[in-house]
């Protein structure tokens, strides 16, 4: 055992040595900081490919981490099992007093979270924990008599009057970096190794573009234009600081600045409603709705040949890129939940699956609301029409064209179901379930 003492700091979904909360109280306190980063096992094993693109990205950044690291005389070390496996290596090899980290709202992050604090402190160690990746969490942002806020509008408001009184300042990690842990840089785990491949995917740049988010309120809506930024990936994984991109938006655009607001809403609501997080329905009179969940209906919308292109086109961009386009994910999943009557769980599950920028609380919270069971003040009865939404959003059908260039040709399959059927058929279905029918 090392018996200098020392400090861990645990990178997550933070993995930027700039601007990083947790990262500048380690490098603040009085030991020296070693870096780590778990691939972990129990996250891992459950990913259905090899090809998983997002462990890639993680790879890939870990990468440049370590070249950042290494110039500065230190090293990340990189675990590949579960985390109690890792700080049961740490804690024979080195002296530590203390474990930094940033705070992750998930319930198996909350489980994890709990189990090595427990392991720590039987070790004399104490685990320290900070919000890095929202603006607020938590009981931030609550309402006068102190209840969490269930619909967007309001907690908007309340969340921008907070602001005012909030100075969304950088944390200055880099006046620190000299309090590194000054050790041999050491190898991080390749792909192969821990049984994944390199997928040579395509990740967009973690450049804070300004042009698209002065123009965000006026293009955000029309998928055949560059018109969103990409960084849901890097906000998922802290690869760019939440605080930068909010004082951007500040600036620049209110509109984009919403989005971010959306963002802290869905983590607070997971956190104060964490049923929402283990497969049930926020309003729970919405668990009662019989699904028909027709498997071979569920494959074709998962493929994007459902007969409707702009579902059809969306579909076919998330399973190439690991991408879609706001306004095509609530078109999407309003067509799964509402048109083919499948339990939303499941195409939650799909987009899971796909997404690069995948969080829970976002995914979850914008799969409710698509189903009319989440936080919404709309009721049930809002279906989107396709044919609408393509003519309102996809007028020259450049975006149908590049994803779906069959959609002319009698190859191409006649609509699965008819909307105007599928939209009584689901208004009935739901007033049923609502009804205790």
């Amino acid at each position: 055992m090392a018996n200098t003492p020392i400090n861990i700091f645990w990178f997550r979904r933070d993995l930027r040595l700039t601007d990083n909360a947790g990262l500048y109280h380690a490098l603040k306190s009085s030991n020296p900081v070693l870096p780590i980063f778990i691939f972990d096992t129990n996250i891992l094993d459950q990913l259905p490919s090899q090809d998983d693109r997002r462990v890639e990205f993680i790879h890939n950044t870990l990468t440049t981490l370590q070249q950042q690291l290494n110039e500065l005389g230190s090293t990340l070390v990189v675990f590949h099992g579960t985390p109690m496996d890792a700080f049961k290596k740490l804690v024979q090899q080195y002296t530590i007093e203390k474990v930094f980290t940033n705070h992750d709202y998930e319930p198996y992050a909350l489980e994890r979270d709990n189990t090595i604090a427990g392991f720590l402190l039987q070790n004399g160690i104490t685990l320290h924990t900070y919000k890095d990746q929202v603006i607020f969490e938590k009981d931030e942002v609550v309402k006068d008599d102190g209840k969490p806020y269930t619909v967007f509008t309001p907690y908007s408001k309340k969340w921008k009057a907070t602001l005012n009184k909030f100075y969304l300042k950088s944390y200055p990690t880099e006046k620190y970096h000299n309090n590194f842990y000054k050790v041999a840089a050491k190898a991080i785990p390749s792909l192969k190794a821990m049984g994944f491949n390199k997928t040579a995917a395509l990740f967009p740049p973690d450049d804070i573009d300004n042009s698209i988010i002065k123009k965000y309120d006026k293009q955000r809506d029309f998928p055949a234009i560059e018109g969103t930024t990409h960084l849901g990936m890097h906000l998922r994984f802290g690869t760019i600081s939440v605080r930068a991109l909010a004082q951007k938006a500040m600036k620049l655009n209110e509109t984009y600045l919403g989005e971010l607001i959306w963002r802290d809403f869905f983590q607070m609501i997971l956190w104060h409603f964490p049923h929402v997080g283990k497969g049930l329905a926020f309003k729970a009179e919405y668990d009662f709705i019989k699904w028909r969940n027709n498997e071979d209906e569920f494959a074709r919308w998962c493929k994007g040949n459902t007969g409707y292109p702009i579902v059809d086109a969306g579909m076919r961009e998330l399973n190439e890129t690991g991408f879609m386009h706001n306004r095509v994910r609530m078109i999407t999943a309003s067509f799964l939940a509402k048109h083919l009557l499948i339990d939303w769980r499941w195409g939650e599950a799909w987009f899971a699956e796909k997404l690069l920028d995948f969080e829970l609380a976002s995914n979850n919270g914008n799969w409710q609301w698509a189903a009319g069971c989440g936080c919404d003040a709309a009721p049930y009865f809002r279906i989107f029409n396709p044919y609408l939404q393509t003519k309102k959003f996809d007028p020259e059908l450049k975006y149908i064209r590049k994803w779906v260039p069959e959609f002319e040709e009698l190859t191409y399959p006649q609509p699965m179901v008819d909307h105007e059927m599928a939209r009584k058929r689901c208004l009935k279905t739901y007033k049923m379930a609502l009804k205790g029918e």
